[in-house]
């Protein structure tokens, strides 16, 4: 089975950064598409990045401009590179990324969600 697992997140204080990595492993073929949410508590999820291969980084209009997406040399794994943090940046982060894993299998995954807390 396809398994993403997250790191990078943490405690930092506002303006500072962060960088969270969602790596896949298992049988993966391609990916055809990545993006990361987020969800505070109380909140609805929020799309924070997306992008599909060779592709154009879409962010949401509240991170626009302070954060980038990409994808690693490692290419199972991905990047959100998070800068000048403010405290409502503060939830929980998940990667969502689209896998072949054969000619005709296809699914959506979801990482386990790493916290990130901007605070002074």
């Amino acid at each position: 089975q396809v398994q993403l697992v997250e790191s990078g997140g943490g405690l930092v204080q506002p303006g500072g950064s962060l960088r969270l990595s969602c790596e896949a492993s298992g049988s993966i073929l391609s990916i055809t598409h990545m993006a990361w949410y987020r969800q505070a508590p109380g909140k609805q999820r929020e799309l924070v990045a997306s992008m599909v291969p060779a592709g154009v980084p879409m962010y949401g209009d509240s991170v626009k401009g302070r954060f980038t997406t990409s994808r690693g040399n490692e290419k199972n794994t991905v990047y959100l590179q998070m800068n000048s943090l403010k405290p409502e940046d503060t939830a929980v982060y998940y990667c969502n990324l689209g896998i072949r894993t054969d000619w005709d299998d296809w699914g959506e995954y979801w990482g386990q969600g790493t916290q990130v807390t901007v605070s002074s």
